[in-house]
């Protein structure tokens, strides 16, 4: 019998051991989430209070806000309090936790975003059958699919790393617990029980993508249809940040879960972690809402406190 250690906690590395850069990335990281919290609370409490906004494009943005929200949500906090207090230890329960937390928000996220892409389709495509097309009791059974697949991506995921056995190394490159990385120290022989749910995972996301970018080759081809360049270019600036933050979004998180990882620090690691936990939830308040005239005027009308009146 050989003698084992059982990990009780892991210590989540980060980006540096060094008390300036500590100091400089829970300053970013405080600045990069009071963004995203503000954006995101911000449509949640507009789409709910203006009526005018109660239509699909908005209920999906809704869901996808508390998503952006849930998501950055788990990673941030945790690293920043890390950074200030100066203790990079998080519990074996709260490692579980993240791991569930972020995959769930993460998978239901991008089946929304595959689902949002689909929308602007019908709408821009289809005009005249819209409505039908996207029933109200459609939009709450479609976000409703895309937070279930969340939970069970997430489901697998997390009983397929905690089921390995970790009894070596308890250091996590990483600001947060990280698939790539607690595969990297685990002690198992054998990671197929982890390795499959990522390969299946990876070919559902790849799917999402594709239909994303068939929906807006559709979407592109109609728009070229309009006569006027104006409404072109409008139709343009707005679809063409979509497809850069869920670009963005999925090649980064295939780059994180398909590169071959080392338990040895690796800076990258980090800054690519960055781009699909933290970027998006930032990201997308600006590009799919604030930008957005209805959106902007609702947002003036809850400053001057009539939409909290009517």
């Amino acid at each position: 019998m050989t003698n084992l250690t059982v990990v009780t906690e892991f210590i989540l590395m980060g980006f540096s051991t060094n008390h300036n850069i500590y100091i400089l990335h829970s300053v970013l990281f405080f600045l990069i989430y009071l963004c995203a919290l503000m954006g995101n609370v911000l449509i949640i409490m507009i789409t709910t209070l203006d009526h005018r906004l109660h239509t699909p494009m908005y209920f999906f943005l809704k869901n996808l806000s508390f998503l952006d929200l849930c998501l950055i949500s788990i990673t941030a906090p945790k690293s920043i309090a890390n950074s200030l207090i100066n203790d990079d230890s998080i519990s074996f329960l709260g490692c579980v936790s993240q791991v569930f937390l972020l995959l769930f928000s993460a998978s239901a996220e991008l089946l929304l975003l595959t689902v949002m892409s689909f929308d602007r389709y019908a709408a821009i495509c289809h005009p005249l059958r819209y409505d039908i097309i996207m029933r109200r009791g459609t939009c709450v059974q479609a976000a409703a699919v895309s937070w279930l697949y969340g939970g069970l991506i997430a489901l697998m995921h997390t009983a397929g790393t905690f089921s390995l056995s970790y009894c070596k190394s308890n250091m996590v490159y990483q600001f947060f617990c990280d698939i790539p990385q607690l595969l990297a120290i685990s002690c198992s022989e054998n990671l197929m029980r982890e390795i499959v749910p990522i390969f299946i995972n990876v070919v559902l996301d790849f799917c999402c993508f594709i239909f994303i970018i068939i929906t807006y080759v559709y979407i592109f081809s109609t728009v070229k249809k309009i006569p006027s360049t104006e409404g072109q270019l409008k139709a343009y600036s707005t679809c063409f940040p979509h497809l850069v933050v869920v670009v963005l979004f999925l090649s980064t998180g295939f780059i994180a879960y398909l590169k071959p990882t080392s338990g040895s620090p690796f800076i990258c690691d980090a800054v690519i972690s960055v781009f699909y936990t933290m970027m998006p939830p930032t990201l997308n308040p600006i590009i799919y809402s604030l930008r957005n005239k209805a959106m902007k005027m609702a947002l003036q009308m809850l400053i001057r406190g009539n939409l909290t009146k009517k």
